[in-house]
């Protein structure tokens, strides 16, 4: 079963993503939207970038083919942005449809906490006092 994996320098779409999930055996669809948010713990967020490895596809869909082994039958989409951001745009769509809402929420869940623990993706933050913060560096 083919899976949505990609990365783009263009804005995300949710409803691309939770298309790409959808079938006559899909009885559940779980989805997780990471937004751009203006405040990073007590810093007002001015300015944000994402950027990404080489291999951070290829990595993604080692994550995306990891989950589904755990869970066949899943549709599984995973897209993450890289460039620069603004307050409110999409950052990261994960989506999983499985036969039964259970999984669907176990798979949805395994997939953005892998992805954001292995692929090679990296936040840079400009905060409103002038001060700056890398994100996810190895």
């Amino acid at each position: 079963m083919a899976h949505l994996v990609d990365i783009f320098d263009r804005p995300l779409s949710e409803p691309d993503v939770v298309a790409a999930v959808a079938g006559a055996g899909v009885g559940g669809t779980v989805t997780f939207v990471g937004t751009v948010r203006d405040v990073d713990g007590d810093r007002e967020v001015v300015g944000l970038e994402y950027t990404a490895h080489p291999t951070a596809r290829s990595r993604l869909a080692d994550v995306v083919a990891a989950v589904a082994a755990d869970h066949p039958g899943a549709r599984l989409a995973a897209v993450h942005r890289v460039g620069r951001l603004e307050i409110g745009d999409l950052a990261v769509v994960v989506a999983a449809g499985c036969p039964h809402r259970d999984e669907a929420f176990v798979a949805a869940r395994r997939l953005i906490d892998d992805l954001k623990a292995t692929v090679p993706i990296w936040k840079h933050q400009t905060f409103a006092d002038g001060t700056e913060e890398w994100v996810g560096l190895p």
